[in-house]
């Protein structure tokens, strides 16, 4: 537990708080172009979404690839997930549900591709968070993680004005060089691990913060969004996300 930033009561908590979830997955969503490269490269069939719920990445894997998906996580609220999918075309069948603590549970099979979107930073022994993520990687699969850059702007904005939710996150992790290191260190053959996106703020749960604190994250975000605009790059500063592509040799 003392590994843990977080707990089942506050993800409840979380997700019960959310607006409608049932969302269209454009075919333009967040990583597309990564993840289009990754399965047309690696001819990927098999998929898993790690702490995915409610399970957009597994949705759009499904909708758009036709992905035999997984998805995993120890909390899974049913009609949520099936009106997600009913959202999408899709049915209950076309996406294998585990709804199960990945630090109890010991891979029934391995996958082409293992994916998580911001779940290793919730956990404060990295290198093992990684490796559970590796336990799931065939011979010859690829790993593929993305995570929040709280080193950047976007952090010092959630640190200064909602430091419950900063406190939540291992800002230790958000490091790429850390990162693959514990991959090599595993073994596996890192392809990158970087620095992603030009720009971009957000706070959680925002349409409950006063409206002086939305007015100026709406307008560093403007502002932020007008400099990568003219001047496009990645960087620790500005960057909001990471992403760490690996394979299994």
């Amino acid at each position: 537990m003392e590994n843990l930033l977080t707990d089942r009561a506050f993800w409840v908590n979380y997700w019960e708080q959310k607006p409608d979830l049932s969302v269209n997955i454009p075919a333009n969503y967040m990583f597309h172009e990564q993840l289009a490269s990754i399965i047309k490269r690696e001819k990927v069939k098999t998929a898993i979404e790690l702490g995915g719920f409610p399970g957009y990445y597994a949705v759009f894997l499904k909708k758009y690839f036709n992905l035999d998906v997984t998805l995993l996580d120890y909390f899974v609220h049913q009609p949520i997930t099936s009106k997600l999918l009913q959202k999408n075309g899709l049915e209950e069948k076309d996406i294998r549900i585990l709804e199960t603590d990945l630090f109890k549970y010991t891979p029934e099979q391995q996958y082409d591709l293992v994916l998580s979107f911001g779940l290793i930073e919730h956990f404060n022994d990295t290198a093992d968070i990684i490796e559970r993520h590796i336990n799931f990687v065939r011979p010859g699969g690829t790993l593929f993680i993305t995570l929040p850059n709280f080193r950047a702007l976007n952090g010092w904005f959630q640190k200064r004005f909602d430091p419950d939710n900063y406190d939540k996150h291992n800002i230790d992790c958000m490091d790429p060089r850390l990162l693959a290191r514990i991959c090599e260190e595993a073994g596996l053959e890192v392809l990158q691990s970087r620095y992603f996106g030009n720009f971009s703020l957000w706070l959680h749960d925002e349409e409950q913060k006063p409206l002086a604190l939305r007015l100026l994250k709406r307008t560093l975000w403007l502002a932020g969004k007008i400099l990568t605009k003219v001047f496009p790059f990645n960087s620790r500063q500005l960057s909001p996300y990471i992403i760490l592509e690996a394979k299994k040799t």
